[in-house]
C-alpha cells in the first residue's frame, strides 16, 4: 500500500511553526541562481529514475547520507514508476534561513518561508521544523510520460557552494487516472448532493494530489483544506483518531472503532479504495483477523452506504496493541 511508501519519504524534514525567513521564487531569481537549482535539481531526479542509490546519497547533505537506507528503499520504489520518462522543472524556490540562530541548548529553531505568487495576494509557504541556518532551495520535477505521470520535490541545501539533497518528496500526480483538481471538483459536486462522506474522502484525495510536500501550505491548499474540513459529515465534528473514534455497530451489535479514514490508490484500479484504521483489543489468527475486518467493513458500509457509489472497495487495517497490524482489501461488491 501507498502508506508503506509515503512513511518512509517524510525520512528528512517535516514540518512546524516558526518566524518568517526569506523566499525567492523563480520569476524573482537571478538567472545563475535560477540555473544552478535547476541543474541539481535535474541531477537528483536522474539518480532516482537511474534507480542510482550510491549516487544520490553521495550528493546529499552528510548529516542525512549517514542514515539513507529508508530513502533508498523509496527510491528504488519510485524508480519503476519514472524509468524513461522525461524531467521537467517546474518550481524551484530559494529558502533563505542563514539568520536562524541555534537556541542556548543548542537545538535549532522552526523555519516558516513566506512566498509571494507572481506579486499576487496568493502564496505557498514552507513551514519546516529543525531546519540548520543555512541557505536552501525546493525544487518540484515532473516526469508526466514515465509509467504514470508522477513528481519528484526536492529540499536542497547549499553546502560549500554546491547545491545537495537534504529532503526527498516522490509523489504521484494522478489517482485511478484523475489529477487533484478532477477530485476537487467532484468533492464539491458530492457536497452539493449531501454525500458528506464522499466529499471528505475525494478532497483528501485532492489534497493527497495537489500538495508537493506535507510541510508546504498554499493559498489554494488552505481553501481546499477549508472546504473539506466544511464537508465533514457530523458524525466527524470531532474528528477520528485514537483518542476519538468513529463507533459503529455492526448488524450482529458488535460495535467496530475506527481511529482513522481516508484513501488508497496502491492497487490500481479505475476508482480508489476507502481505508479504514480498526482498533482492537487481540488480532487472533488469520482466519479471525481476517473475518474481523470483513465483518467492519459490512458494519461501515451498512452504517454510510453512499460508500459504494465513488470508491472501488475497503482497505481494513486492524491494529491491537504490540502487534503487527492486519490488512485486508475487498471490493464493494465482495462486501455483504
Amino acid at each position: 500500500m501507498r502508506l508503506k511508501i509515503g512513511l518512509l519519504t517524510v525520512g528528512l524534514l517535516v514540518g512546524g511553526v516558526a518566524s518568517a525567513e526569506v523566499c525567492t521564487t523563480q520569476s524573482q531569481m537571478t538567472g545563475a541562481e535560477r540555473e544552478a537549482l535547476v541543474a541539481a535539481a535535474r541531477g537528483l531526479a536522474g539518480k532516482v529514475q537511474a534507480g542510482d542509490v550510491n549516487g544520490l546519497r553521495a550528493a546529499t547533505a552528510a548529516e542525512y547520507a549517514k542514515d539513507f537506507g529508508g530513502i533508498g528503499e523509496v527510491v528504488n520504489g519510485t524508480a519503476a514508476h519514472v524509468k524513461g520518462g522525461s524531467l521537467k522543472v517546474e518550481q524551484v524556490y530559494l529558502l533563505d534561513g542563514t539568520e536562524l540562530k541555534r537556541a542556548a541548548d543548542g537545538s535549532v529553531p522552526d523555519a516558516q518561508f513566506f512566498c509571494s505568487l507572481n506579486k499576487t495576494q496568493a502564496e505557498a509557504d514552507f513551514i519546516i521544523s529543525g531546519l540548520a541556518p543555512g541557505r536552501y532551495g525546493f525544487a518540484m520535477v515532473d516526469v508526466p510520460d514515465g509509467a504514470a505521470p508522477w513528481r519528484l520535490s526536492f529540499l536542497l541545501r547549499q553546502d560549500q557552494g554546491q547545491w545537495v539533497m537534504a529532503g526527498f518528496y516522490p509523489k504521484p500526480l494522478l489517482a485511478a487516472g484523475h489529477d487533484g483538481l478532477w477530485y476537487w471538483t467532484q468533492a464539491r459536486l458530492m457536497k452539493a448532493q449531501k454525500e458528506h462522506w464522499n466529499a471528505w474522502l475525494y478532497y483528501q484525495q485532492a489534497e493527497s494530489l495537489l500538495r508537493p510536500a506535507n510541510f508546504i501550505q498554499s493559498t489554494h491548499l488552505e481553501k481546499l483544506k477549508a472546504e473539506e474540513t466544511a464537508a465533514a459529515p457530523p458524525a466527524l465534528s470531532e474528528g477520528v483518531s485514537a483518542e476519538s473514534p468513529l463507533v459503529v455497530k455492526g448488524p450482529d451489535g458488535v460495535e467496530y472503532r475506527f481511529t482513522g479514514l481516508g484513501v488508497d490508490d496502491s492497487l490500481g484500479n479505475d476508482k480508489v479504495d476507502v481505508t479504514a484504521h480498526l482498533k482492537v483489543e487481540q488480532m487472533g489468527d488469520a482466519a479471525t483477523a481476517r473475518k474481523h475486518n470483513s465483518d467492519a467493513m459490512t458494519a461501515l458500509l451498512a452504517a454510510y452506504p453512499e460508500l459504494r457509489k465513488p470508491f472501488h472497495g475497503v482497505w481494513m487495517i486492524a491494529e491491537a496493541p504490540g502487534q503487527s497490524a492486519f490488512a485486508t482489501e475487498e471490493a464493494m461488491s465482495q462486501i455483504h
